[in-house]
């Protein structure tokens, strides 16, 4: 259980979420009537959304811009109670931005990570927040960190014995944290990222090679390693075993958030001392409540909403 004066340390990535949708079928090369919206997003950031509105009391490092984006990123995640007080406001910068070409059925077809700014939260300036790690339950990073940073990350982890999990982000960051993998205690990449990760020729596409790539991991020296693989559910592993988790199955209004959702509400059982496998059916549940808003964060999730996903 997370103590009275602890709290998770989230560290990466906040921006602006920008997607755009197609009325009917998406055609590449040709324009297409269709939608285009904008939220708050960036891994770490969601991560900290959902464990916030889980209850969880969380401090936010990150980096935006002194831009309007970015004074919207830090109302929003005022708003939830998350502690901005450490989040870099970067003048003659850019808030970091993703973007999201969807299909007609929620999927992300294209994904883009501007997240330069992100260079600004380096070593020099962890080490100044050396602090926050002092207290913290646990910490969360993405891979949108510099390498840097994410050395100094573990260090400070280390010194302060704190536990640390990590989502990849993207296939093309992952392999960042290809030499912290011993240091890890929960991983959650999908199956595009495992090939990183684990060095396997192939991604892992279904149940039988997610749990291979998962006990990869764990034999590389992670304590937890979770492999999604979309509309199939998630493959686990630990020292004791594994397992595999069915998704659940929605009407998929928007996919992105999802793959954070799941992260999230796995790192929230875990906290409250849930047993490994009960964690995986939480963080199966989060998924499935994400895909059927438009959100990337469903605002109205809380313990409650997500505990009846286990009923």
């Amino acid at each position: 259980m997370i103590d009275d004066n602890e709290y998770v340390l989230v560290i990466g990535s906040a921006g602006i979420d920008v997607k755009g949708a197609p009325e009917g079928e998406l055609i590449h090369g040709v324009a297409s009537a269709g939608r285009v919206r904008n939220s708050v997003g960036g891994v770490a950031r969601n991560i900290a959304e959902m464990l916030a509105r889980l209850e969880i009391p969380i401090v936010l490092i990150s980096a935006v811009g002194d831009d309007a984006e970015g004074e919207r990123v830090i109302e929003a995640c005022e708003a939830v109670e998350i502690d901005c007080d450490s989040v870099l406001v970067v003048d003659d910068a850019r808030t970091g931005t993703n973007f999201a070409l969807m299909t007609a059925s929620g999927q992300v077809d294209v994904a883009l990570i501007d997240m330069e700014i992100m260079q600004e939260v380096d070593s020099d300036y962890l080490l100044e927040n050396e602090d926050l790690f002092e207290d913290a339950a646990m910490v969360v990073i993405d891979a949108t960190l510099a390498p840097d940073a994410l050395k100094t990350v573990f260090e400070l982890a280390k010194k302060h014995n704190v536990r640390v999990c990590a989502d990849p982000t993207s296939p093309s960051l992952a392999g960042r944290l290809c030499e912290y993998m011993s240091q890890l205690y929960l991983v959650v990449p999908n199956a595009a990222e495992t090939t990183v990760l684990c060095g396997l020729q192939d991604p892992a596409r279904d149940r039988d090679s997610a749990i291979e790539a998962a006990r990869k991991m764990v034999s590389m020296g992670v304590k937890i390693a979770v492999v999604t693989v979309g509309e199939q559910g998630l493959s686990y592993a630990d020292s004791s075993g594994g397992g595999f988790v069915k998704a659940t199955k929605v009407h998929v209004v928007d996919a992105t958030g999802a793959g954070d959702a799941l992260g999230a509400a796995i790192i929230f059982g875990l906290l409250n001392d849930v047993a490994v496998d009960e964690a995986m059916k939480l963080g199966v549940g989060a998924a499935a409540i994400t895909l059927q808003t438009p959100e990337t964060v469903p605002t109205d999730l809380d313990p409650e909403k997500l505990y009846d996903m286990l009923s």
